[in-house]
């Protein structure tokens, strides 16, 4: 791996689960860099553009408004992982999250957005299990 290579993966198909419930979605990251890392979780809902939902850092890290209390995400440097948790499971919680090694401009311009999905591999998709 050079020093530019960077790889997330997520495990494929998809997460059922049942209102009230708490799920965790993984997501491993290959890089040759080890300090400053940057992770970052994003949801995608149908017809929107994704939203940036939290970032794990080497130090610290940060939830946008309105994943403070529900949303959770651990950088595990060992394991080279940074699974996100989500608690209390709402309907409104369906959609396809995923997570990158780098910030993602999420506005209406399409071709950074193209660039982003070429790059990542997706999380699976949360779907409530009384929904076809």
């Amino acid at each position: 791996m050079n020093a530019e290579e960077k790889t997330v993966t997520q495990p494929p198909g998809d997460v059922t689960a049942t209102e009230g419930e708490q799920v965790t979605l993984g997501c491993q990251f290959e890089t040759s860099v080890t300090t400053n890392l940057n992770l970052f979780w994003y949801k995608y809902e149908a017809n929107y553009f994704p939203k940036f939902m939290l970032g794990r850092f080497s130090i610290g890290g940060i939830n946008a408004t309105g994943y403070e209390e529900r949303f959770d995400a651990h950088l595990v440097k060992d394991s080279r992982s940074v699974p996100l948790t989500i608690q209390r499971l709402q309907l409104s919680d369906s959609a396809v999250y995923y997570c990158t090694l780098r910030p993602t401009v999420t506005t209406g311009y399409t071709a950074p957005l193209q660039k982003l999905f070429d790059s990542v591999m997706y999380s699976k998709p949360l779907r409530d299990p009384g929904v076809s």
